[in-house]
């Protein structure tokens, strides 16, 4: 998986970074980052997922879209709650001097920054933010068994939080999530995973009133 991620990185980045190695220096960086020991959820199998998600659709700007991708989850601590800024900024020094225009360099910043809160209000013309907060939220509508995997690997990753701690702050997630009246924001997303999305947050809240996973 590496190897086809390196070559989709490079893909997306030669146009905009001429110098291979800096490229490459990135690309290790990030495949670090998101093979640290501390992961288990927030991998590169998660971003290989994304980009295979959105390869299913048209989006207006594909490379900033996939820029956020690929650095949304560049730093992660579930004890910290400065992740997406952090992720942000990173991106930000790695396109600082690469040919992509200021705007859409602060637009991938944007789009980082969104995936703080999804059940914030999003602006329901944009639609590339909102293909893009939909497959970062995918999971939730996988098949059973993909779905309690997540939810284990997501509890690996906040092992340092005991379940006293835990289980009441993961039910307050899940139930945030499944009383929003839209999970997913784009129709075919909606379609597809929505009343999975609901089955799976429920099978989890019922597993943690029950004592846990």
């Amino acid at each position: 998986m590496t190897v086809d991620l390196s070559a989709r990185w490079h893909q997306l980045t030669a146009p905009l970074v001429p110098n291979a190695a800096r490229r490459e220096a990135e690309f290790q960086r990030l495949a670090a980052a998101y093979q640290a020991s501390t992961r288990h959820y927030h991998t590169l199998h998660h971003i290989e997922n994304l980009l295979h998600r959105l390869d299913a659709v048209h989006l207006q700007d594909r490379t900033v879209v996939e820029l956020a991708v690929w650095f949304h989850d560049a730093v992660y601590n579930a004890l910290k709650s400065d992740n997406e800024a952090r992720s942000a900024a990173q991106a930000l020094a790695f396109l600082q001097h690469s040919a992509l225009e200021p705007a859409r360099q602060q637009r991938v910043a944007f789009l980082i920054g969104r995936t703080a809160d999804h059940n914030q209000p999003q602006p329901p013309d944009d639609a590339d933010l909102l293909y893009f907060l939909d497959a970062d939220l995918s999971i939730l509508g996988a098949p059973a068994d993909d779905y309690w995997a997540y939810a284990r690997q997501v509890r690996q990753e906040y092992r340092l939080v005991p379940d006293l701690l835990y289980r009441p702050g993961r039910r307050r997630v899940l139930a945030k999530m499944l009383a929003a009246p839209v999970l997913f924001q784009t129709p075919g997303m909606r379609d597809e995973l929505d009343a999975a999305a609901r089955r799976n947050l429920a099978a989890e809240i019922a597993a943690w009133e029950q004592g846990g996973l």
